[in-house]
């Protein structure tokens, strides 16, 4: 058995597919979205480029009431050998089993979760916590982050970093963490925000919204992140992975190259 323990300890570089209608899109601050390409030739690209996962997120499945396109995601799956995140239209433990059944490794779930926060704990009982990711798109007000819905479209009450460590507590074994205001931006990550939550909650987070070049990924990860989730400079090939997993071996990131 090959030692994978010093691995595991390596921060994780991942890309995101948002995929609506079937196709990979992009926009900034969650509008404008624009398309950019085939999920299944994109996941295939990303691994050969040395990815060590894929998020691929159905954006619009919650927003219009429907489960994420199971046969786009079995495409896609059927070209990987890393470990694959998806999510959209989750609201039950039978929702998680449809998506691991289909291919996924892991399981992102948002607004399913917020409706009835015990999913969480059903689904991690049924399939292991660490599949069950809570898919959490928070939003600057004041001194607070505000917790959104069904696409970045519906603000909840919910405050980002207490609905974090109630996420944890209740089964979720990974946070995939989107600042709302740093999405398609570039401008870099919201470092207060990743900063609060990976105080508040002892399971791995993902740091997404904002990536802007390989500095930004450095500086997000060390500040506590377990992974650094980027889009837009994949998708327009500004950066491949590998150009940015070598930026950050100089940045005294330690990563898997």
């Amino acid at each position: 058995m090959a030692d994978v323990g010093p691995a595991l300890l390596k921060k994780r570089n991942i890309p995101c597919l948002d995929v609506d209608r079937g196709k990979v899109v992009k926009g900034v601050n969650f509008k404008g979205l624009r398309q950019v390409g085939d999920p299944v030739d994109m996941a295939k690209a990303y691994e050969e480029q040395g990815a060590d996962e894929l998020v691929f997120l159905d954006i619009s499945a919650s927003k219009e009431g429907r489960k994420a396109l199971l046969p786009v995601i079995t495409a896609t799956a059927e070209q990987l050998f890393i470990p694959l995140t998806v999510g959209g239209g989750v609201s039950t433990a039978a929702d998680v089993d449809a998506l691991l059944r289909a291919g996924a490794d892991k399981v992102g779930i948002n607004t399913g979760a917020v409706k009835d926060p015990r999913v969480l704990g059903y689904a991690a009982r049924e399939f292991g916590a660490q599949c069950v990711v809570l898919a959490l798109d928070a939003k600057r007000e004041e001194e607070r982050w505000a917790v959104y819905t069904h696409g970045g479209s519906q603000r909840t009450e919910l405050e980002a970093v207490a609905w974090a460590r109630k996420a944890a507590a209740l089964g979720a074994g990974e946070i995939l963490l989107t600042s709302m205001d740093r999405d398609g931006t570039k401008d870099g990550y919201d470092l207060p925000l990743t900063r609060a939550v990976t105080k508040a909650v002892k399971v791995p987070v993902i740091a997404s919204g904002g990536a802007g070049n390989a500095q930004h990924m450095a500086e997000v990860l060390k500040e506590g992140a377990d992974a650094a989730l980027a889009a837009s400079i994949f998708h327009f090939g500004e950066l491949t992975v590998r150009q940015v997993k070598r930026k950050l071996r100089k940045a005294k990131v330690e990563v898997r190259l």
